[in-house]
């Protein structure tokens, strides 16, 4: 029954669609920044085709030969730096690879609780945005103003439970079954 009851909560839980209903909202509000930025690569285009057309190839070429030979003395200096620094003692070695492990092993923790936290905000994003296309959220707003409003007849603020007390007193009270006692029959003595 364990296996059953495991697919009921998966199959009935809306945690994955709230997920995915706010990944199309925020889609969507990123998609509506799309035609600012084509506008501004409209404008600046021409100005980057022209810098580009003016550039000396000759120039380019040396910075690049230059930035690659500096490039090239800094890993040598450090696979040097490495390689000297190394330490041939084994057991050294080994609690250095024990210790990056147990390091990943955390970095990882610590990313898949990030992760749970991005998708359980993205979900929450998407319930609201859910409740926003039902209209739901007007109807919390509402009753999350009654609550709060002051009461017309005693100027106080309503409490949490006044709400349901309100509703307590409009619905017809049910009363309980009375239950009699069963009546004792008399028995008539016996004459003797």
């Amino acid at each position: 029954m364990a296996i059953t009851d495991d697919l009921r909560k998966t199959l009935t839980d809306p945690t994955p669609l709230y997920f995915a209903a706010g990944t199309a909202d925020l889609a969507v509000q990123q998609a509506k920044k799309v035609p600012a930025l084509i506008e501004q690569l409209r404008a600046e285009a021409p100005a980057r085709i022209d810098a580009v057309r003016n550039t000396d190839p000759k120039a380019v070429q040396d910075r690049v030969s230059t930035q690659a030979k500096e490039a090239q003395a800094t890993v040598q200096a450090k696979v040097t730096e490495v390689l000297g620094a190394l330490d041939t003692d084994l057991k050294k070695l080994g609690e250095q690879a024990q210790d990056l492990a147990l390091r990943s092993v955390g970095v990882a923790a610590e990313y898949v609780v990030k992760a749970r936290e991005t998708y359980e905000k993205v979900a929450e994003h998407g319930e609201q945005s859910v409740k926003t296309w039902r209209g739901e959220a007007a109807e919390e707003i509402n009753e999350i103003a009654i609550a709060v409003e002051p009461d017309p007849e005693t100027g106080k603020k309503a409490d949490a439970d006044e709400p349901k007390a309100a509703e307590a007193k409009a619905a017809p009270a049910k009363k309980a079954p009375v239950r009699k006692a069963p009546v004792k029959k008399a028995t008539p003595a016996a004459d003797k």
